[in-house]
């Protein structure tokens, strides 16, 4: 016990001290920011009282702090091509064939040259965006979390075109080795990033052969509230200048993406400067170089500017985090516990009728009773007593022993059916919070989940009013809607 509680005072030293490094780091960017770490911190103190935080976990530290860029897509798309031409230096190896096959997180660093650095800076330092994903790669494929260094590896550039921001290369879809774990890595940060840059390879005209790459590029950002932020990206398309339709490659692509029902989201046709084929007639050449030069201009501008969208997504995910805290993870608790509570219940009720059904048997065979009243021939001893008080002992034991073990089985099934068809981060969340409210120490006849008091309720309309709050200052700052000096 004292272990358990010296581990627990650790935890909670650590992850404070991560929250005051991230409130340092914060306050010389935007102090704004600062403010809002607070509130994820109120947000912690209800996901350590409901269970849906372990000691060493935080709420702010499931959101990357730094703006994010991911680059998808498949081998071969010009995605390396993009991000050297970007940063204006050669960081990424570039081919036609899988040359970088890991995901390659990209930071700015005031020493040239850049380093590379192994994938354990990145899983154990929670400003990154894969801290921790060692664990989701083990749920994916035990023991791949042990290999994170085959999945990952960070790289430092001193261009200043990344500073104050992250970029993220991932290895192609199209891969067949490490295909789930890349696809959890990928969803991962997708939902952390500012902005996601989708590429394609305009060299494969045929869209239709890439059906299930396609699906998992386009058809789950349908539904996504934070559609905006893909971009979607016909790269090397002066590849094309010598087809007798060109116009026909760029539409073949915007069909297939269209028959995976893409609503949302923007469509750029470019490709690099640096490796670009010669173009022999002048008018096409002009053409093609306008166009690429307008979408790269987009481009850059939304990556340039992604700070500002990072602002606006770290609290609106903490406004998010609460409502989902009230109106999903506590709802979906309640009603996994009246369920367990119910069925622990009813199976105590079951077996206890078949134990008092055998006992009353038994002691009825041995001619224990007098018509209603329990007389057997031994109750008159002098150690009758005893030995009774013994038996019961031994029966109220084995009666509770029984009821426990019911609770623990019928708890890893109501887990898996609460846990169904979801992912990472939701259900671990509510899997220990589940936890937290069958410890044998709690009634089970308890109406609410552990933690979810008044206390926890305000605190969590506070957390809500404030991200509103937020919104309002971060709109102060770049907008004047009555047109007067500030």
């Amino acid at each position: 016990m004292l272990t358990m509680v010296q581990s627990m005072f650790t935890g909670f030293r650590r992850i404070n001290k991560r929250l005051q490094e991230l409130e340092q780091h914060l306050g010389r960017e935007n102090p704004l920011l600062v403010t809002v770490v607070k509130s994820y911190h109120k947000m912690d103190q209800v996901g350590y009282a409901t269970g849906l935080l372990k000691d060493d976990q935080s709420f702010a530290n499931q959101v990357s702090w730094w703006p994010l860029i991911s680059v998808l897509g498949t081998f071969s798309a010009g995605k390396s091509t993009f991000i050297n031409h970007y940063l204006g230096t050669p960081i990424q190896q570039t081919g036609n064939q899988a040359v970088d096959d890991k995901f390659t997180v990209v930071c700015f660093s005031n020493e040239a040259p850049g380093k590379l650095l192994p994938g354990i800076a990145l899983d154990a330092d929670p400003r990154f965006p894969f801290y921790q994903i060692s664990k989701s790669l083990d749920e994916v494929a035990p023991g791949e979390g042990g290999r994170i260094d085959a999945y990952l590896q960070l790289k430092t550039s001193d261009s200043e075109n990344v500073r104050g921001k992250i970029l993220i290369d991932s290895p192609g879809f199209d891969a067949d080795a490490q295909r789930q774990s890349i696809l959890r890595s990928t969803e991962h940060i997708i939902d952390l990033s500012d902005l996601v840059l989708v590429f394609f390879d305009a060299r494969h005209p045929e869209p239709g052969a890439m059906r299930e790459t396609l699906r998992h590029l386009v058809a789950n950002t349908i539904e996504r509230q934070d559609s905006t932020k893909f971009l979607f990206i016909l790269n090397q398309i002066d590849t094309a200048a010598g087809e007798d339709n060109p116009e026909e490659v760029v539409a073949s692509w915007q069909r297939a993406i269209a028959q995976e029902g893409l609503t949302a989201g923007k469509f750029y046709t470019i490709y690099s400067p640096d490796v670009a084929i010669k173009i022999a007639d002048d008018e096409l050449r002009k053409r093609y170089e306008q166009k690429r030069d307008k979408d790269l201009a987009q481009i850059y501008d939304r990556m340039d500017n992604v700070s500002i969208e990072r602002s606006y997504r770290i609290i609106s995910l903490l406004d998010q985090t609460a409502r989902k805290i009230e109106f999903t993870w506590m709802p979906a608790l309640r009603d996994g516990i009246k369920q367990w509570r119910n069925r622990v219940l009813v199976s105590n009720a079951v077996i206890y009728s078949i134990l008092i059904v055998l006992l009353l048997w038994v002691t009825i065979k041995l001619d224990y009773w007098n018509g209603w009243q329990f007389s057997p021939a031994w109750l008159d001893s002098p150690k009758a007593m005893i030995w009774l008080t013994v038996a019961l002992v031994l029966l109220a034991a084995g009666l509770t022993y029984v009821h426990f073990s019911v609770r623990r089985i019928i708890a890893s099934r109501i887990i898996r059916t609460l846990v169904k068809d979801r992912t990472g981060d939701d259900a671990d969340k509510l899997k220990n919070a589940f936890y937290r409210n069958i410890k044998p120490w709690r009634s089970i006849f308890a109406k609410e989940p552990a933690g979810w008091t008044r206390r926890s309720q305000n605190t969590l309309k506070t957390v809500v009013r404030d991200a509103d709050d937020y919104v309002q200052m971060l709109n102060d700052q770049f907008t004047n809607p009555s047109g007067q000096s500030k």
